[in-house]
């Protein structure tokens, strides 16, 4: 490993790890690949309570209990995407919680993993780095109720979330109908913030905006899974909006229209992209999945890093009947997120993205 750089006596978290953040993911090409060899050997029927499992790489599995109540089961992890430990807790926290509220739910419970290279790192940083998710827990209103820690040569940390959904509820990926509109709740852009953190090239107005996107609940979800309009959701994180909407496009067999002009944006991240503070994230996204996205030629190589940019703790991407958009877009403000909008629809074609 490179030099590690040092601050205060510690070591800065980002420089002890390769990666940070949900830019950690496995490529989608490379995943696909994985998951192809894997599925060569036989394996059991799953059960049919199992209401979602790995067919449309969904955000979480769900498993039937009974006629009123299903089981999420999710987890999320990665290394630091910032060098303050309780804000990584938080980050990382954040992240995995949302995977509940992408399915429509509620979260009930967690459990910690963590791994940490305790050559390197003082007990009290890494105590930081759990209070941190706990913080974000409690403010969930749910329990850390156990966990599993390892040392390991990078530090990692996130949860095991589970939570509960009505079976008839449940907000999958697939399910989404031509004639949509296309909602995301956050702004695009964390992958740049944290190439730029890397390198100290973000000051402390874009830290706050990113700590403030990245720690923010997406405490819509599990209302958005009782309205009736509302027909997918997901939430947009390591494989970048367009990689998260091709899931769409894929599960519903539709081809999505974004307009570029109307995704949001962090403030100032467009200059940072064209300084060159983009992650190898964004280019293996694109490389993955890029002949199933057409982009209009005024679309700068810029947007497109922006477009395939990983974000950790990403926003809610919702699929709904035109009818129902103006309540998605009240009830994302009315929980804070400001910055929520009509991005595209979806329509009759291909599995597919078009950019405008």
């Amino acid at each position: 490993m490179a030099e590690v750089a040092m601050r205060d006596g510690q070591p800065r978290l980002t420089s002890l790890a390769h990666g940070g953040g949900c830019g950690c993911k496995i490529a989608p090409a490379v995943l696909s690949e994985i998951l192809r060899n894997a599925r060569l050997f036989p394996a059991p029927p799953p059960p049919p309570q199992l209401l979602v499992g790995i067919e449309t790489s969904d955000d979480a599995a769900v498993y039937k209990l009974n006629d009123t109540q299903a089981l999420i089961a999710t987890t999320d992890f990665f290394m630091p995407v910032v060098d303050d430990p309780f804000d990584f807790g938080r980050i990382a926290a954040t992240n995995a919680i949302s995977d509940v509220y992408a399915m429509g739910g509620t979260p009930i419970l967690a459990l910690a993993l963590v791994g940490m290279p305790v050559d390197k790192l003082a007990p009290e940083v890494i105590g930081k780095i759990l209070e941190g998710g706990e913080s974000v827990c409690a403010q969930a209103g749910i329990a850390i109720g156990g966990g599993h820690t390892i040392d390991s040569v990078e530090p990692i940390y996130g949860l095991v979330v589970m939570g509960l959904v009505h079976p008839d509820r449940i907000k999958r990926n697939r399910d989404a109908r031509a004639g949509d509109v296309l909602i995301l709740g956050k702004p695009l852009g964390v992958g740049v913030y944290s190439a730029a953190i890397k390198k100290e090239q973000l000051d402390a107005e874009g830290y706050r905006e990113m700590i403030a996107n990245t720690t923010r609940l997406n405490t819509p979800g599990k209302t958005l899974g009782d309205l009736p309009g509302v027909h997918a959701l997901t939430d947009v994180t390591g494989f970048g909006l367009l990689g998260h909407l091709l899931e769409f496009c894929r599960g519903s067999g539709l081809t999505a229209q974004v307009d570029m002009a109307r995704v949001p944006l962090l403030p100032g991240v467009a200059a940072l992209a064209e300084a060159g503070h983009v992650t190898g994230a964004s280019r293996r996204n694109w490389a993955s999945y890029g002949g199933d996205v057409s982009l209009s030629p005024d679309i700068s190589a810029v947007q497109q890093a922006l477009l395939t940019d990983p974000q950790t703790s990403g926003g809610l991407l919702v699929a709904c009947a035109p009818d129902a958009a103006e309540a998605v877009l009240a009830l994302f403000r009315r929980e804070g997120f400001d910055h929520a909008a009509v991005i595209g629809e979806m329509v009759e074609g291909g599995a597919n993205v078009i950019v405008r």
